[in-house]
């Protein structure tokens, strides 16, 4: 099995599952037809399926008969349930877990010794080739099939390997962020209509700014800090907003955000 032949599988197929096929589909070149899925309601399962070119299976048994690297993606609370009745065939397979909270000794427990699994938390950026999938350092893939994962989403996204431990604060950032994110995207562009910008030029103006701002930090690895201050004139506009931000408590809210999402 490598990136270049892997078929891929989906035991569940709702907004993670899909924007991972999409960004390998569209962003990394995958032929829909090397992705199958299986989901609870299969109508709706076939609706999402077919603009992709994915395969719609009615059975987790016949999404694993038919793929090398099982995806799961049903809720949390469901995992158990549903890959019970397959547990021998899974393996047989590299199983990939995009379900939250589920680490090493949960899946070590339910397939038993000799499997080989990895936990990880995506986020829905993947859709368009620029997610984050945190991985917990903890797993029995063999050589082949961890690089046969990173050739296959690394193009996608950026991998990052932590302690098992830190996975929920990585998810609170890449996972939970995007939602963040996008009502910073809102605020900031509500700003711009309030003072008379079209509302669709204040979005594409904020959203651009926010991606370039975060292309540049990866790019240079400049600490956010100097870019700020890199636009703070003494006395100008920014450095003026950006105390109007300080004031209201921005840097709290955000951290006390990211505390909420562990509590």
């Amino acid at each position: 099995m490598d990136a270049r032949s892997a078929r891929i599988g989906f035991i569940g197929f709702g907004n993670m599952a899909s924007a991972m096929a999409k960004g390998l589909i569209e962003c990394a070149g995958i032929e829909g037809s090397r992705i199958c899925a299986c989901a609870a309601h299969f109508d709706s399962l076939e609706k999402r399926c077919k603009p992709l070119g994915v395969r719609a299976f009615k059975s987790p048994a016949e999404v694993v008969e038919n793929c090398d690297l099982v995806v799961i993606s049903v809720k949390p609370y469901l995992v158990g349930e549903v890959l019970s009745p397959v547990r021998e065939a899974l393996r047989e397979k590299a199983v990939i877990s995009v379900a939250a909270g589920l680490l090493f000794d949960f899946y070590e427990d339910l397939l038993g010794e000799g499997s080989r699994h990895l936990s990880t938390i995506p986020n829905t950026p993947i859709a368009i080739g620029k997610g984050v999938i945190s991985c917990e350092e903890r797993h029995t893939l063999d050589v082949d099939e961890w690089e046969t994962f990173v050739g296959l989403f690394s193009p996608i996204a950026l991998i990052e390997v932590l302690p098992g431990h830190l996975l929920s604060v990585a998810s609170a950032l890449a996972g939970c962020g995007p939602a963040f994110a996008a009502m910073f995207l809102e605020a900031l562009a509500d700003g711009g209509v309030k003072n008379g910008l079209p509302r669709q030029t204040a979005y594409r103006l904020a959203a651009q700014m926010m991606a370039g701002t975060a292309e540049l930090h990866l790019a240079t690895g400049t600490h956010p800090g100097a870019m700020k201050d890199a636009v703070c004139s003494p006395g100008g506009t920014t450095i003026k907003g950006v105390a109007a931000l300080e004031n209201a408590g921005m840097r709290g809210a955000v951290m006390r955000a990211v505390d909420a999402t562990l509590s």
